[in-house]
């Protein structure tokens, strides 16, 4: 994963708790000689995995409440970090940001050579309701899809329920998710 990713949850950390906090992380995920991560370069994703173990074992959170809350925070970290642009170019509203995540990935890869994107399919159900299914070939990252769509219901001022109705780690070939909103 790019060190983007890895700079976010250290901004999330930092924000939601403190410095301490964070280098106790790195600590515990053995990443303590990185003094930074460069948002360019990309990392083995190994090192976003022992930092999402390390902040479940520090904070005392569970790994799908540390990537939900990393999904939301995602959303406002993304734009402050010079890709404000890009996401309102996704879409006016939330269902119509769904239906352009996998071109909005496509965009994100000009700038990330190496980015292995999910794919995402939308299937409408009526005016206030989608299911989102969700493909990738990282697993274990379905919650943080939660907070991702959270996060943008409150980008785009809509009340939004998320339910994850199949999982991967049930042996699903990929997650799904209900998504109930008003415009």
């Amino acid at each position: 994963m790019y060190g983007l990713i890895n700079k976010a949850i250290e901004d999330m950390v930092c924000s939601h708790f403190d410095e301490d906090t964070w280098e106790a992380i790195k600590e515990k995920a053995e990443l303590d000689d990185i003094d930074y991560f460069m948002s360019m370069e990309s990392y083995p994703d190994d090192v976003t995995h022992r930092l999402v173990k390390a902040a479940c074992e520090v904070l005392d959170m569970s790994s799908q409440d540390i990537l939900k809350t990393f999904g939301k925070f995602w959303v406002t970290y993304t734009a402050s970090e010079g890709y404000g642009d890009m996401l309102d170019n996704a879409g006016e509203n939330l269902p119509e940001f769904l239906r352009n995540l996998d071109n909005l990935h496509a965009r994100v890869g000009l700038s990330f050579p190496q980015l292995q994107p999910p794919e995402f399919e939308c299937e409408e159900e009526n005016q206030e309701k989608m299911e989102l299914h969700y493909h990738s070939t990282r697993e274990g990252l379905g919650p943080m899809v939660v907070g991702l769509v959270e996060g943008l219901g409150e980008r785009f001022n809509t009340p939004v329920t998320v339910e994850r109705i199949q999982q991967r780690e049930d042996g699903a070939d990929h997650d799904s998710f209900s998504i109930e909103y008003k415009e």
